[in-house]
């Protein structure tokens, strides 16, 4: 039937035949500069049977995705939603994902990102359960833009709307952060051979903030104690944010780096008799706990909708304008963005690229004489390089300006007051130390190198602090009806026995 149609239409004397030619070169063109925005696939997979996966921000377009490619590899899920595990936009997704992929170990589990009352309440149920094994974390709700363009966004009440995109964005950061160091005895508790990751997904905005208007300090948060520079420009605002993540993904690094328990032993057993140990370079990795930022580009339900203000699913509502504007320029958005599918490819790179150790403890099972006749004649094996932006299945070589003069000020004012403290607390007989004291990071100059991260990771510090006392813990009236609701959500099939 498709045959007969196709032939009548090229056999019809409306058929432009003189112009066959620029058509078929036309066609191939639009096919190629679509294939070419998709960008690069990864050609690394990985077996996640009995690895246990959390994801945030599941139930977006790109989580969703995501959960999926997992859940086709095995992965044990514990997706976050911030709506009850019960109500039915959560119990039929997550029915629909075990019967796509006949995997039973997909879990959602109540965290509202929003209140930290209720991140704490989740890493706690965690954390005193019974299974407290974590493989990988990933970081996918600061991912979805945040913010429309002016003339496309409502006139009404477009400054309040402003001020409540910047407050979603700084508690999507803080949720990561907060989640992040909560979890973090967890996972150095884990066996030294346990491959553990933290990725975060980022906007791919964030080439428009490093340059010199980026200002590292607390003033990035709009709770910290510098008010924020005023920009006007949504693009910076998001890539302020999507940077801000970065440095601190590569600071938490140096952080798992130096801490003692990374310095102790972390090599690969040898066969018995191998007259060879098989050793990781400090200078590739230092602990088996891996952070790394990852940015899956321009997506267009994820990055375009929002940003033409076409997205149902913000508060305020998609404008007539966004939306008109979002299905006029569909052919284009087809063409020159990434589907979901083609989106996710550079987060499961960085989750199923071989780290340094997993590389070195694999090669040193083989034999020591045709492992060396191997290494000569294949090519260098790509490993994950911890504490990297992720970019098309690359790492991305990104500058960011130093901090100023008044910031290094800032900042060794800091440490003399941790020091102060430090101090004090040995004239006291305090055993611990303060973290400052202890830990001694290597200034790679990566990102804005040791300082930025510092900076930075101060900034969330201070704004954790304030974001925390502006969210209350809920009254005891409330708490109950919340453990209620807790107790009838057990009883669901999708609620996560973490309990």
């Amino acid at each position: 039937m498709v045959l007969q149609i196709l032939e009548a239409v090229a056999t019809s004397k409306y058929f432009p035949t003189n112009y066959l030619v620029h058509i078929v070169v036309g066609f191939i063109i639009l096919l190629a500069v679509r294939t070419l925005s998709q960008g690069r696939k990864t050609t690394w997979e990985r077996n996640l049977h009995a690895r246990t996966v959390l994801v945030t921000g599941g139930f977006t377009p790109l989580g969703l995705t995501l959960l999926q490619s997992l859940a086709e590899r095995g992965a044990h899920i514990i997706a976050l939603s911030s709506d009850p595990v019960e109500s039915p936009e959560v119990t039929i997704l997550i029915d629909l994902l075990r019967s796509t992929t006949k995997n039973e170990q997909i879990y959602a589990e109540h965290c509202d990102l929003d209140s930290p009352h209720s991140i704490r309440e989740f890493c706690t149920k965690f954390l005193t359960g019974k299974d407290q094994r974590l493989d990988a974390i990933i970081f996918a709700h600061e991912y979805q833009h945040i913010g429309a363009m002016g003339w496309l966004s409502k006139k009404f009440g477009r400054g309040h709307r402003e001020r409540e995109d910047a407050n979603r964005r700084e508690r999507g950061s803080l949720a990561s952060f907060l989640i992040t160091t909560l979890l973090l005895p967890a996972l150095l508790v884990a066996p030294v051979e346990r491959d553990i990751r933290i990725i975060h997904v980022v906007n791919p905005f964030y080439a428009a903030a490093a340059g010199p208007s980026f200002h590292v300090p607390s003033s990035s948060f709009s709770s910290g104690k510098d008010k924020r520079v005023a920009t006007k420009s949504i693009i910076v605002e998001e890539g302020t944010r999507s940077l801000r993540t970065v440095i601190l993904a590569r600071h938490m690094q140096r952080i798992l780096d130096a801490l003692p328990s990374a310095s102790k032993a972390q090599i690969p057993k040898a066969e018995e008799g191998s007259s060879s140990v098989p050793v990781v370079s400090p200078k590739l990795q230092k602990s088996n706990i891996v952070t790394v930022s990852v940015c899956p580009g321009i997506s267009r339900m994820d990055t375009v909708g929002p940003f033409l203000n076409a997205d149902w699913n913000v508060s305020q509502g998609a404008s007539v304008r966004g939306v008109l504007a979002y299905l006029i320029l569909q052919p284009l958005l087809r063409v020159l963005t990434k589907t979901p599918t083609s989106a996710i490819q550079t987060v499961l790179h960085a989750l199923c690229l071989p780290t340094p150790f997993k590389h070195v403890a694999q090669s040193s099972l083989e034999d020591p004489e045709d492992a060396k006749k191997a290494s000569d004649n294949k090519p260098r094996r790509e490993v994950l390089k911890p504490g990297a932006l992720y970019r098309e299945c690359a790492v991305v070589q990104l500058r960011v300006p130093p901090p100023t003069k008044e910031q290094l000020e800032q900042l060794e004012e800091a440490m003399k007051q941790a020091q102060a403290k430090a101090d004090a607390s040995k004239k006291k007989g305090k055993a611990k130390a303060s973290q400052e004291e202890v830990l001694k990071f290597e200034d790679d100059g990566e990102y804005g190198g040791e300082v930025a991260g510092r900076l930075v990771w101060e900034a969330y510090e201070d704004a954790l602090k304030v974001w925390e006392k502006s969210c209350p813990a809920p009254p005891p009236d409330e708490k109950k009806k919340m453990e209620e609701e807790k107790a009838k959500a057990k009883d669901s099939s999708t609620a996560s026995p973490y309990d």
